[in-house]
C-alpha cells in the first residue's frame, strides 16, 4: 500500500468524508462489477454497491490495515453482501414455489393441502411479502434475528451496524409489520 492510499484509509477511518467519496469513487466499480457478475442482475448490483459502502462506514472504526490494504477489507464486505443477497433471492423463489403450491382452488383437489397448511402457508407468504416492502436494513436486522436466530448484539457484530441502530430497526421494523400485515390478510380473505 503505498502513502496516499495509506492516508486516504486513515482518513476514512476517522470517519473523514472526503476520504469516503474518495475510497468510493476509487473502488465503486470494482465493488459493483463483483457484484453484478456474481448477481447478474443491475438491479441487485447497484443495492449491493450501496450497501457495501454503507456497511464500510458504520464498520470503519473496525478497519485494520492489513494485506491488500483498504481494496481487500471492502472486497470482503461486498462477498458477505453478494452473499446476503444471493440467500434473499432463494428465500424469495421458496415464497414463491410455496404460494403457486397454495393457489386457489387446490384444497378442493385430491392430495391438496388441508384448510389449515394452505392458511399457514398463505400466512407465511404475506408475512415475506410485507417483510420485502422494509427498507433492506429493516428486512435484514428481522431475518437475522428470526430465520438466524441472532440477538440483536449478534446482528450488530454480523452486520457491523451500531447496536443502537440495530435495535431502532427492529423496533420500526415490527412497528410497521404490526400496521402493515392485518390490512394485507384482509385484502386476501
Amino acid at each position: 500500500m503505498d502513502g496516499s492510499e495509506e492516508c486516504l484509509a486513515a482518513g476514512f477511518a476517522a470517519g473523514d468524508e472526503h476520504c469516503m467519496e474518495a475510497v468510493y469513487r476509487r473502488w465503486r466499480p470494482l465493488v459493483h462489477s463483483l457484484a453484478h457478475r456474481c448477481l447478474g442482475d443491475e438491479r441487485e448490483a447497484e443495492d449491493v454497491t450501496q450497501q457495501v459502502f454503507l456497511a464500510a462506514w458504520h464498520g470503519r472504526r473496525r478497519y485494520r490495515p492489513g494485506p491488500g490494504g483498504l481494496g481487500a477489507w471492502i472486497t470482503g464486505i461486498t462477498r458477505h453482501k453478494v452473499a446476503d443477497a444471493l440467500e434473499a433471492r432463494t428465500r424469495r423463489a421458496r415464497a414463491a414455489a410455496a404460494a403457486a403450491g397454495a393457489a386457489p382452488g387446490r384444497a378442493d383437489r385430491p392430495g391438496s393441502l388441508p384448510q389449515q397448511e394452505s392458511e399457514q402457508v398463505l400466512d407465511r407468504v404475506l408475512v415475506l411479502g410485507e417483510l420485502a416492502r422494509l427498507p433492506f436494513e429493516q428486512q435484514r436486522v428481522l431475518r437475522l434475528a428470526f430465520y438466524a436466530d441472532l440477538t440483536q448484539t449478534q446482528i450488530a457484530d454480523r452486520t457491523g451496524l451500531p447496536l443502537g441502530t440495530v435495535k431502532s430497526h427492529m423496533r420500526r421494523a415490527l412497528h410497521q409489520l404490526r400496521r402493515s400485515l392485518p390490512a394485507a390478510a384482509r385484502a386476501t380473505r
